[in-house]
């Protein structure tokens, strides 16, 4: 607790020198939001809430990963097994980890080969990112399956002004090296972005090394990003994008003592999408018409050791989803943005898993299963006099196997200009459909499988001050889920469970000056299994911590000089030890890390950089027996041509 107060001393001492400079106004209440509504729409007219992070506070904190970036979210809860490249969830509000739906430029990420659906944030990096908005809440109306707690839409830089380039390199703790290259900039019609990007470490050991476990688990991720878009005209326009990831990682076990020197995960994924837009009619209808493909690979691998003799898996999946999305703006009626758009979506998947152990051989094999759904969804956004804005939305899906499924939304703000007060409140449904793994796993699936459910509802108060550089917000959230995956007494996948989150969410933040920027936000979430039949009926759910509180501050003592800090609270969670038996639940306490990082524009073209990650080198859990990375150290530099 000493060395959090003289951190804290310092930067109060220094900020208090900065807080006289000349003002910068920042239109918090008139950033444009896409996510919420999949419309342009102003921030004071949206209910849901919402926060976005922009490539600038990207780079101010030097986040290298998507999942570092999204870590200081109000809301969201982000667990890593084992440092670097290893397997990391999100959870939303306290609901499970597939429960959040994941957008990149349009393309839905969830994995149809995983057994639940789910994202893993692993491999995705921030290079060539532009921004990310996070909606919290049910958002099936637009966006069909997975966004039962909510979404995340990561959007990537589109190419605009004279041609340049980038280099960047970085250097650090563990072995760790960073490279990449880019080029971005706009010929005539056509606009350009290409990122090519390698990163390395020698990593930590997965199972966490308090407990004796010595050999390091590194990591490699080579990964290419290229948007094109061409613009015929200012009323037609068209996109063409491809993505390309290959990483590696080496594994250990979830146990108290699972070190495995040559346990290893491999996976591969190519991402194509092309859209073609068009404004007809004088504007009054805009269409937007896009297809998409995204194709997955994966190959785990555990051979026999010395300390495991007898232990070996192998372990591969393969899947793709196909879908093609049809979206029409309508403003033909005054004061009403009429939203309207059909879907189709494939999703195909095989995995097969081979293992040998000290109670013998054991396979299990997934030929290809398909599964189509069918969508269409309609959305109004009334707005009256300026002051009330009311975007309700109804969505009929068609699934393959569980047939037809509605849901809807509704969200009222109520924006007073004159003393920058904005009252908002959503309330709506969402579902889940079964994963391919629950519907047609020959020994747990089951072809009967219902979709999960959901049911939400948050109510807020906003204010701005001071020509909007000051802001403080209250939200109060509640989520219902119902028809969750379980198993019967044979290990058969059923629909049993359910659960129940509420907390709610602060939020404040503070722009004084042109040179310094403060935001805080602390998070209260109360989740309950309400499962009868379940053991853990009553009991908290796994790895949700009640207590979540960030505060960041940017501060650029000098033109060329940029200083970043981050405090990061978590607190005390459960998880369970699943390798005794019975299973005990373990209470993991809570922790606090600090981050910096600074910047130094040394010429017009080339700055150099430095971070430092968990300063007090705090030993920590986030998922118990794994690892995490103590004190860390990386420079490195940035060249623009």
């Amino acid at each position: 607790m000493k060395n959090i107060f003289k951190v804290f001393v310092i930067f109060f001492v220094v900020t208090s020198q900065i807080f006289s400079q000349s003002d910068s106004v920042k239109t918090t209440l008139t950033e444009i939001i896409v996510s919420a509504t999949k419309t342009a729409t102003p921030y004071y007219a949206i209910g849901s809430s919402v926060s976005v992070i922009a490539s600038e506070d990207i780079q101010r904190r030097q986040s290298k990963t998507v999942a570092d970036v999204i870590r200081d979210i109000p809301g969201l809860t982000v667990v890593q097994q084992g440092g670097p490249g290893k397997l990391t969830n999100v959870t939303m509000r306290g609901a499970n980890s597939n429960h959040t739906l994941v957008i990149l430029d349009g393309v839905k990420m969830n994995d149809p080969s995983s057994p639940n659906n789910a994202f893993d944030f692993s491999a995705l990096n921030t290079r060539e990112i532009d921004r990310i908005e996070v909606v919290r809440g049910p958002q099936s109306t637009l966006y069909g399956s997975d966004a039962i707690a909510g979404l995340i839409n990561i959007i990537t830089k589109k190419g605009d002004g004279k041609p340049s380039f980038s280099f960047e390199g970085e250097g650090g703790t563990n072995k760790y090296y960073r490279g990449s290259v880019s080029a971005n900039g706009a010929i005539e019609k056509l606009h350009y972005s290409i990122v090519a990007s390698q990163s390395a470490t020698d990593g930590i050991s997965a199972a966490n090394s308090i407990y004796g476990n010595t050999e390091r688990d590194g990591n490699t991720n080579t990964s290419f990003s290229s948007r094109l878009d061409y613009d015929f005209n200012s009323k037609l326009k068209a996109g063409l994008i491809y993505k390309f990831l290959k990483a590696k990682t080496d594994l250990d076990h979830g146990e108290k003592f699972g070190d495995d020197p040559n346990y290893t995960y491999k996976q591969e994924e190519h991402i194509v999408k092309a859209n073609i837009a068009g404004s007809f009619f004088d504007g009054v209808l805009e269409q937007n018409i896009s297809v998409s493909h995204l194709k997955r690979f994966a190959h785990a691998l555990d051979l026999v050791d010395a300390e495991h003799p007898s232990t070996s898996s192998d372990g591969f999946n393969n899947s793709y989803r196909f879908k093609l999305d049809w979206q029409n703006i309508v403003k033909a009626v005054p004061n009403n943005l009429i939203t309207f758009g059909v879907e189709t979506e494939t999703e195909s998947a095989a995995t097969s898993y081979i293992s040998s152990g000290p109670w013998g051989p054991y396979e299990s094999l997934f030929p290809r299963e398909s599964i189509r759904n069918n969508g269409i969804y309609l959305q109004n956004q009334l707005n009256v006099e300026n002051e009330l804005f009311v975007t309700a939305g109804l969505r009929f899906d068609n699934n393959q196997k569980f047939g037809s499924i509605t849901t809807y939304r509704i969200a009222p703000v109520y924006f007073i200009a004159s003393t920058q007060t904005k009252i908002k409140a959503t309330y709506g449904n969402g579902f889940k459909a079964p994963s391919l793994f629950n519907l047609f796993d020959p020994a747990f699936g089951n072809p009967n499988l219902k979709p999960e459910k959901s049911k939400g509802l948050d109510f807020g108060i906003e204010q701005y001050f001071g020509r909007q550089n000051y802001f403080i917000g209250f939200t109060y959230f509640n989520l219902n889920l119902t028809d969750m995956l379980g198993y019967d007494s044979n290990f058969r996948t059923i629909n049993i469970a359910k659960a129940k989150t509420n907390g709610f969410e602060i939020t404040c933040s503070a722009e004084p000056s042109s040179k310094l920027s403060l935001s805080a936000n602390y998070t209260f979430t109360e989740t309950k299994d309400e499962s009868e039949k379940s053991i853990d009926f009553g009991k908290q759910l796994l790895r949700r911590p009640k207590h979540q509180f960030n505060l960041s501050s940017n501060i650029k003592l000098i033109e060329e000089l940029n200083l970043n800090m981050a405090l990061r609270y978590i607190g005390k969670r459960e998880d369970k030890d699943f390798g005794a038996f019975p299973s005990k639940r373990v209470t993991m306490q809570g922790y606090l890390l600090v981050n910096f990082a600074a910047s130094y524009q040394l010429f017009n073209s080339f700055s150099l950089n430095a971070r430092i990650e968990n300063l007090f080198d705090k030993k920590y859990e986030e998922v118990l027996f794994y690892g995490t990375l103590g004190r860390s150290l990386y420079v490195g530099f940035n060249f623009n041509l």
